[in-house]
């Protein structure tokens, strides 16, 4: 009523129906935590219009009835395959990694994929980074190559990169607060995205075949081209070229977006998320179009082909506490690795790994 007299709308009227989604599933927290020491309780947030494939899965190995629009994929693949009426050319595969595979790509994920010549969100301001994780775990510190009249002397040094170099803490903490410099944890914890086979340039919006880059490693390809099968036109092979790395920590999301920039949109992307559960919101082909939320889980398949490419998707939220993380498997079995350090790091993040064929 207040609003028409004044000539305002409300501002849930003029976000679309995909914001207003993103907004919905958001981590919020308690305002009564905003001053306090204590960790702060993430606000309550209703979760029983999510789609759980877990559940799906249960009822369809019991014969039950699926959800309306849910449909069951008869494609010769090793285990079930789901679409949705209302969403031609999406698919997922829930649980379509082992464990085992999980732990793989997740070490991979945070030991190889950052890798020079790989390009990180960290290279338009420190260069390429080597061994970031390692330098992390031993609680090194990147500090600013000053020169070599420069109090912080690079003499000795681990990992070098383009006018940043890794020193030991106490060696930084000797020479006082005269260099820039900022710890190997905290660029961790800051790592966004990593780029595999050919280099997407963000700046561009599109891929630059002139940077240096090393292929897509033949395990990962070979896995990529068994999980696309469900998606892609009759007797192809899907031939990955490029791959983006996402990193997820507290409260991190992925707005909605559009993944636009391959030659051919029949081909699918291939979608893994490994860690912490997430939801996903798959829109349509505007904004506006009132997204379907569902729950990821780490070993899940997404697949993206055709008209599904032209559909907004994005991640609004993941869940790091230890009630809806649902991680419990990865955990024992880097506990059983004794691969501490990744069993820290998983604790608290998700990462996706999609894969493309670009052309």
């Amino acid at each position: 009523m207040y609003g028409s007299e004044s000539g305002t709308v409300p501002e849930d009227l003029e976000r679309t129906a995909f914001r207003r989604a993103e907004k919905k599933y958001k981590l919020y927290y308690e305002d009564t935590y905003k001053s306090s020491k204590k960790k702060r309780k993430p606000k309550p947030v209703d979760l029983s219009e999510v789609l759980d494939f877990n559940s799906i899965l249960e009822s369809y190995y019991q014969n039950v009835e699926l959800p309306q629009g849910v449909v069951p994929i008869r494609c010769g693949f090793d285990r079930p395959v789901f679409s949705l009426e209302n969403r031609p050319g999406f698919y997922f595969i829930p649980g379509a990694l082992s464990v085992k595979e999980q732990c793989q790509w997740i070490k991979e994920s945070l030991t190889s994929f950052p890798q020079p010549p790989n390009r990180t969100n960290h290279n338009a301001f420190y260069g390429p980074i080597n061994d970031l994780f390692i330098a992390a775990n031993e609680r090194k510190v990147l500090v600013a190559d000053g020169g070599s009249n420069s109090e912080c002397d690079p003499s000795v040094s681990n990992g070098d990169v383009h006018g940043w170099k890794f020193f030991e803490e106490y060696e930084v903490s000797s020479k006082g607060s005269t260099c820039k410099s900022v710890s190997a944890s905290v660029l961790l914890r800051k790592l966004r995205w990593s780029t595999l086979g050919l280099q997407f340039d963000w700046s561009k919006r599109n891929y630059d075949v002139s940077l240096p880059h090393k292929k897509i490693p033949d395990t990962l390809c070979q896995l990529a081209k068994r999980l696309a099968t469900p998606a892609m036109p009759l007797g192809e092979e899907f031939q990955p070229e490029g791959a983006i790395v996402n990193y997820f920590g507290p409260g991190d999301m992925l707005g909605g977006h559009l993944d636009d920039m391959e030659a051919d949109w029949s081909k699918p992307i291939v979608s893994m998320s490994l860690g912490c559960k997430a939801i996903f919101l798959l829109g349509g082909k505007h904004r506006e179009d009132p997204p379907i939320a569902m729950f990821l889980r780490s070993g899940d398949v997404v697949l993206m082909a055709g008209e599904a490419r032209e559909c907004f998707h994005g991640v609004p939220r993941i869940f790091t506490d230890g009630e809806n993380d649902e991680i419990v498997t990865l955990e024992r079995q880097f506990s059983q690795e004794e691969d501490i350090s990744v069993l820290e790091y998983i604790r608290s993040s998700r990462i996706n790994i999609n894969i493309r064929q670009v052309y």
